[in-house]
């Protein structure tokens, strides 16, 4: 199976197709940080579940596209403030294949997009 690499990326212009998608505890910290980020998916595969966890937890949390999927080429934003106050957060990406790719510690606070690539 081909290996997926996971690599971030600083904002720059994208002109994808766009959603917009809250996690479930939505905005609620209040240290000033924006931890909203625009996920790209730059791979060959749609991206069927997309899992973010700060790092002092020990599962990953809800599917945040919940029914949605990500197609080849498609961002969606996310709001990675689950109410800790966390800047450290792991990724993980389900595809279309089965095939699973993470990444791990990531500053949701001083990012603002985050590309996975082929």
């Amino acid at each position: 199976m081909l290996r997926k690499l996971i690599n971030s990326t600083l904002l720059g212009a994208v002109s994808v197709s766009a959603l917009v998608l809250p996690t479930a505890a939505e905005a609620r910290c209040n240290d000033g940080a924006n931890r909203r980020i625009r996920m790209v998916n730059n791979t060959d595969y749609t991206i069927r579940r997309m899992y973010g966890s700060n790092q002092q937890a020990q599962t990953w949390q809800e599917d945040v596209l919940g029914d949605n999927v990500l197609s080849p080429g498609q961002s969606v934003v996310v709001n990675w403030d689950d109410n800790t106050c966390s800047c450290l957060f792991d990724f993980k990406v389900v595809y279309s294949d089965g095939d699973t790719s993470t990444k791990g510690g990531v500053n949701v606070c001083s990012v603002s997009q985050f590309t996975f690539n082929n």
